[in-house]
């Protein structure tokens, strides 16, 4: 099942669809970038930056794929995953919505990636039928929040202590997108 095709995004970058063999690709990219993703995510163990760790994670998010779960997209240079988005936790039938996640590595930041990637995953959220697609950033996450607000979301609230990141529980502004405006 194929939701998006390959875009070339220049210089070589590919935006993708997740491929049943990206997991060492992606336990590189995470080992790679421990330091530059640890303050947006939650606390993570030794284990979860095993290559096994992420095989195991690729398979199971394909699973959701193919299930209507979950669209799951990565950023590529080459053989090397620098950036991963996701849309998750997609709901059909009165909600038709999905939450999207996503990150890029430390030394593409700036170049206009997330905000390209962004707009790619929203398009193929309207593709697949879905009403809205929903992010939550940091409060103190002001360049997520730019790469959501040029991507046409609106902020529409505020969720205390919403996600336990980097050990602690933390207050996260919530952002939506319309599709069908």
């Amino acid at each position: 099942m194929r939701v998006q095709p390959p875009v070339e995004l220049g210089d070589g970058l590919v935006f993708r669809e997740l491929a049943p063999g990206d997991g060492p690709a992606l336990a590189a990219a995470y080992s790679r970038n421990r330091e530059h993703l640890a303050p947006w995510e939650p606390a993570r163990s030794e284990e979860f930056f095993a290559v096994e760790t992420h095989v195991r994670d690729v398979e199971a998010t394909i699973l959701r794929f193919e299930a209507g779960l979950a669209v799951p997209f990565v950023i590529v240079d080459g053989d090397e995953i620098v950036g991963r988005m996701n849309l998750s936790d997609i709901v059909r039938g009165a909600f038709q919505n999905a939450h999207l996640g996503y990150w890029i590595d430390a030394r593409y930041n700036g170049r206009g990636l997330a905000t390209m990637a962004v707009g790619l995953a929203v398009h193929a959220a309207r593709g697949i039928g879905l009403h809205r697609v929903q992010a939550g950033t940091l409060v103190h996450n002001a360049a997520s929040q730019a790469v959501l607000a040029r991507n046409g979301f609106e902020r529409f609230g505020l969720a205390r202590r919403y996600l336990r990141i980097a050990g602690e529980w933390q207050d996260h502004v919530l952002f939506e997108r319309l599709l069908d405006e």
